[in-house]
C-alpha cells in the first residue's frame, strides 16, 4: 500500500461548484478508482489560497498511474477543467507533496 498526497488549485469563484461535483461523483468514476486500488481518498480545500490538498492510499504506483489512461478519467478531467487549473490535456495542474512524517 502506498500513500500519495498532492495539491491542486480551484478557481476562487468555484469552491461550491467543486464540492457539489464531488458530492455527486459519477458512479463509474468511483468504480474506476476502486478497481485501480484507491482507498481512503480525501480532498481538502484551503480557502485563503484556493489550494486543494488531496490524500489517498493505493495498492501500487503503477495501478494508480493507470487511472489517467481510462476513458472515465479523461471525461472527468474534461468535466472539471472549467472550474480548476488544468493542463492542456485537461488533467489538473497538480504538484506532489512529499511525505515527511507518518504515525501508524
Amino acid at each position: 500500500m502506498i500513500r500519495k498526497a498532492s495539491v491542486m488549485y480551484v478557481y476562487r469563484d468555484k469552491f461550491d461548484e467543486y464540492k457539489e461535483r464531488h458530492d455527486q461523483l459519477w458512479p463509474e468514476m468511483e468504480q474506476v478508482l476502486k478497481e485501480h486500488g484507491v482507498s481512503n481518498y480525501s480532498i481538502f480545500l484551503h480557502e485563503p489560497t484556493a489550494m486543494l490538498f488531496a490524500y489517498l492510499e493505493a495498492e501500487s504506483e503503477d495501478k494508480h498511474a493507470s487511472i489517467a489512461e481510462t476513458e472515465v478519467c479523461q471525461r472527468w478531467w474534461a468535466y472539471m477543467q472549467d472550474i480548476m487549473q488544468t493542463n492542456p490535456d485537461h488533467s489538473p495542474v497538480s504538484e506532489t507533496v512529499k511525505e515527511v512524517f507518518h504515525l501508524n
